[in-house]
């Protein structure tokens, strides 16, 4: 197809494209009216060997998923919401709890989500304090060389909202309209294929050379109109002649 093909079909079918943006942006933009607000809280916490050794730093980068696992079990979640007196249940809790080691800076992250922003920051504080608290009593009792000093990096954490987002999600749908857009667009362009609209098309699907076209006129100025005859009195003559 030639580019005098493409800039037709867009005068043709332009308005599909859009439309089907227009559509998109709007109900991504109702989708999120109808989205909850959810904050999220996140605290760093530090898994430092006391001495830099090769071998001690190793093994505290093969500790840290054993860390992160601890973090998210059961027990801990039990402790957690008694200590911090929240109102859920441990399996809720732990929902909304994502945990992630960082081997490459000897740091654990943990993200807590809450609807409020405080409780989602009381969240993550308290669990952070009771893996410290764990961890420190359990390296308390062995060689001061062979331990691992964990604390929290910083208590100042942000919060932040991740829901919703209007604008990034009538972007995000207007891009995914415009995209089916272009499909349909295309779709509708494969099935009219056949038709022989153009030259072009005539010499792709016979396979012979267009000699001549005849022009599209219209109707009316074609027809011919009749010549009036010479010899007729006009009907403004014949009316002066009988004053």
């Amino acid at each position: 197809m030639s580019v005098h093909d493409y800039i037709r079909i867009l005068r043709r079918r332009g308005w599909i494209l859009v439309a089907a943006m227009l559509l998109a942006g709007a109900g991504a933009l109702a989708i999120s009216a109808l989205q909850k607000e959810m904050y999220r809280a996140t605290v760093q916490v530090s898994t430092v060997p006391a001495r830099p050794d090769w071998g001690l730093g190793n093994t505290a980068k093969d500790l840290m998923r054993n860390f992160a696992t601890n973090i998210r079990t059961w027990e801990m979640a039990e402790r957690v919401i008694a200590r911090a007196q929240l109102d859920m249940n441990p399996g809720d809790f732990l929902a909304q709890v994502l945990v992630s080691p960082d081997s490459s800076t000897f740091t654990i992250k943990i993200e807590a989500r809450a609807r409020d922003p405080e409780v989602a920051k009381l969240m993550a504080l308290t669990l952070a304090d009771e893996f410290v608290e764990e961890r420190t009593a359990y390296y308390a009792q062995q060689d001061k060389r062979d331990r691992i000093e964990v604390k929290i990096v910083s208590r100042a954490i942000p919060v932040e909202r991740y829901q919703p987002k209007p604008l990034l999600n009538a972007v995000a749908g207007s891009v995914l309209g415009l995209l089916v857009g272009i499909g349909l667009v295309l779709w509708l362009t494969w099935l009219e294929a056949d038709y022989l609209r153009t030259p072009e098309s005539v010499e792709r699907s016979l396979e012979v050379p267009v000699l001549a076209a005849i022009p599209a006129t219209d109707e009316r100025a074609a027809r011919p109109q009749p010549t009036p005859d010479p010899s007729l009195p006009s009907i403004q003559t014949a009316r002066s002649g009988t004053r």
